[in-house]
């Protein structure tokens, strides 16, 4: 069987979740024997067999965000001939796989990692074509052969946002973790190069500066933690420059009273993200939308302690005072997550971050329980036969 993944994503141009569960998932369909795996992702040229880049088209250069999108899943789609399956991640790829279902006659996939009515803030960033990317994703999502959630949490996400889809084609299948990639990196000498004391706690954040990532909140309740607490920033690609702007003030008015305030801003690669997740007291995961979060799997693997807010599918990941703390928060159901009581949320997350930075000891053990909960729920092969199974359902 010919499986055609597409996606926006795809190494080495890699920025979010989405992005790691293809590359992981491609990797273990292709050491399938049952499978031909081919990859269509926008940018540029890979060398990889099986795999093939779509760049923007120079027609549509300075056109909207979501036009040129547009131009490029019509390019994949033409490149798709000859396939028995196709499976699009994210909206950027969805309508691609609608087409070449359509053009083809065959099925089309979809995986559910993030969904457009649950991110209105997108307006900010899209303008008008956030219209158009919730036309892509409705119509794509309604039309499908099946709906793979990464979470519970997000497959009652998608029944509730598009309920003209059979519940019956909506599959929930987690997102996984290769814990050899992602395991312990005692590195104090990289740390240190990076900015960071290896000899003083710290708290790390690993995300895009974007809405749902919650980093506003965040950067408000590091400011009550103890003085000796390491704050790092792996934070870049901001989706606005109106949160760029917002990110820049507070991490500024942080830096103002606080020493160890440490802002990496490009993409670092793997080996110094473990580095610097192994070092750390704690990792924070402030998403007010995050339908898994792979991140707190990441961090996990590499035996940190994860505290994160209780919402959407990260619940079924973080498992509340054996592999980190959960931080309750009651949401607006306007679409935007926001917190009801803002104030709470942030001294609700301080308080739990406290909790874990307070104990060491503690901390590390949470950090162990994380580990071995990663080896055992949410390996890539299982994740790929789960995925095969749904594929043949289909066929």
């Amino acid at each position: 069987m010919r499986v055609d993944v597409l996606s926006r994503e795809y190494p080495p141009e890699v920025y979010g979740g989405a992005g790691v569960h293809v590359a992981e998932l491609v990797r273990a369909l292709r050491a399938r024997d049952d499978l031909t795996t081919h990859v269509h992702a926008f940018g540029g040229l890979r060398d990889e067999a099986l795999t093939s880049s779509y760049a923007d088209l120079a027609e549509l250069s300075s056109a909207n965000a979501a036009l040129r999108t547009l131009g490029v899943d019509l390019a994949i789609a033409d490149g798709c001939a000859g396939t028995d399956l196709v499976h699009s991640h994210t909206w950027y790829a969805n309508f691609a796989g609608h087409l070449s279902s359509l053009l083809y006659a065959v099925p089309h996939v979809v995986s559910a990692h993030s969904l457009e009515p649950l991110r209105p803030w997108k307006a900010e960033q899209l303008g008008g074509g956030y219209a158009i990317s919730s036309y892509i994703e409705k119509t794509s999502y309604e039309a499908a052969a099946a709906v793979i959630a990464v979470s519970s949490a997000m497959r009652d996400d998608v029944l509730a946002s598009y309920p003209a889809i059979d519940p019956a084609r909506v599959h929930t299948i987690h997102n996984g973790i290769d814990t050899d990639d992602w395991r312990p990196n005692d590195d104090p000498g990289r740390v240190r190069e990076l900015g960071v004391d290896p000899d003083r706690p710290s708290v790390v954040f690993v995300g895009r500066i974007t809405r749902q990532k919650g980093l506003p909140f965040f950067l408000r309740s590091v400011a009550q933690l103890p003085p000796e607490v390491q704050i790092v920033l792996c934070a870049g690609a901001p989706d606005t420059p109106e949160i760029a702007a917002e990110v820049e003030a507070l991490v500024g008015s942080l830096a103002a009273s606080r020493t160890g305030v440490v802002w990496i801003r490009e993409m670092l690669p793997r080996p110094d993200v473990t580095a610097l997740l192994t070092n750390a007291t704690a990792f924070a995961c402030p998403s007010i939308y995050e339908p898994l979060g792979i991140v707190n799997l990441e961090a996990m693997a590499c035996e940190t302690a994860v505290v994160a807010t209780a919402t959407g599918g990260i619940p079924e990941v973080v498992v509340d005072g054996t592999t980190g703390r959960l931080v309750p928060i009651e949401q607006a159901t306007d679409g935007t997550g926001t917190p009801l009581d803002a104030d709470r949320y942030v001294a609700d997350f301080a308080a739990a971050l406290i909790e874990v930075v307070s104990d060491p000891a503690r901390a590390a053990e949470m950090g162990r329980a994380g580990r071995a909960r990663a080896i055992e729920s949410f390996s890539w092969p299982a994740i790929a036969e789960r995925t095969v199974e749904v594929y043949r359902s289909v066929l």
